[in-house]
């Protein structure tokens, strides 16, 4: 089901540290972009161009969004 996690992240963001911390008390393995370095921001706007807030979250390769629509995904993909 989890193939491939990425959550695209800022720091001091509180709901990237909660999608995290939901990611991690269900032992999903994913992979951290952090989305202040220029390149790893570009790339972000590349695969969602509508990205406005953090986290911006994709499950293989799907965008999500960010941390509220992870936890309906969740409810409604377990």
């Amino acid at each position: 089901m989890f193939e491939k996690v990425e959550i695209y992240s800022k720091s001091n963001c509180i709901f990237c540290d909660k999608a995290k911390h939901l990611f991690n008390s269900k032992n999903i393995e994913y992979v951290e972009h952090n989305a202040e370095d220029q390149a790893t921001f570009t790339e972000l706007m590349e695969r969602n161009p509508a990205a406005r807030t953090m986290p911006q979250i994709f499950i293989n390769n799907q965008l999500i969004g960010g941390f509220t629509d992870l936890e309906a995904w969740l409810e409604n993909n377990n």
